[in-house]
Order: C-alpha cells, then sequence, then structure tokens
C-alpha cells in the first residue's frame, strides 16, 4: 500500500509565517489572549520577563499580521485593549498544540540536551605528533 504524504506548503508561506513569528514572545502573548481582552499592562504584569520593547514589537507585528485588533480609547490615563482577531483564534490552535507538546515532551529535551552538551564536553585524548626528524 502506497505512503500517504501531504505535500508541503509553499516554501514561500512558510517562511513568510516564521519571519513574523521569530519572536520567542509572540506564541506567549497570542496564548495569555486565549480567553479575554487584555490591557497592555495586563499582558505586561502576567507575561514574567517580558520587557515593554518586547511585548509592544509583539504586539504590532499580530496586529500587522491580522492575529490581534488594537482598540485604543481616549481616556485619561490612556487605555489600550488587545484582542484575537478571528484569524488569531485560528493560530491559537496551533499555538495551543504547540503549548501541549512542550508541556509533555519538555523534560526529554532538557535531557537530550544534558546528554549533548556532555559529549561536547567530553576531553579528547591528545594526538601523538610524529616526529619529522628535524
Amino acid at each position: 500500500m502506497p505512503e500517504h504524504r501531504r505535500r508541503p506548503v509553499s516554501f514561500e508561506a512558510i517562511e513568510g509565517m516564521l519571519a513574523s513569528r521569530q519572536s520567542k514572545w509572540t506564541l506567549v502573548v497570542v496564548l495569555h489572549l486565549r480567553r479575554d481582552t487584555m490591557r497592555f499592562s495586563e499582558l505586561q504584569r502576567d507575561i514574567n520577563g517580558i520587557s515593554q520593547k518586547a511585548l509592544t514589537q509583539s504586539l504590532r507585528a499580530l496586529e500587522r499580521d491580522g492575529f490581534v485588533t488594537r482598540t485604543s480609547y481616549a481616556t485619561i490615563p490612556p487605555r489600550v485593549d488587545y484582542a484575537l482577531t478571528e484569524l488569531g483564534h485560528e493560530a491559537l490552535k496551533a499555538f495551543e498544540a504547540f503549548e501541549a507538546f512542550a508541556s509533555r515532551h519538555w523534560q526529554s529535551v532538557v535531557e537530550a540536551r544534558a546528554m549533548f552538551d556532555a559529549r561536547d564536553t567530553e576531553p579528547v585524548e591528545p594526538q601523538l605528533r610524529l616526529s619529522t626528524g628535524r
């Protein structure tokens, strides 16, 4: 029986999608917006370790690509809300699948890294130099 193989999407589409998702924070921001609309300050407080600059860049990239909407309110202080679009909710499915994969396999990755690093730090046997008679 012939093996069923899925044809890959064009490399242009894959490269284009990944180029805008190169920040490690993109996936985290989308996962935080999965339940509700959030303000910038709420996102920054909830996402441990993200800088204001990184959050701003991630939100702008997500908005540019149509994954997130940004709604500003003319209040004092100004209020800005972020929410996933329909496209963002569709992307969320893939991001949640990766989240589940990471949760299930993180320990295996840690162990593989430790084995690899240990292999690279093992002492190398000194090579004998042959005398050329000089």
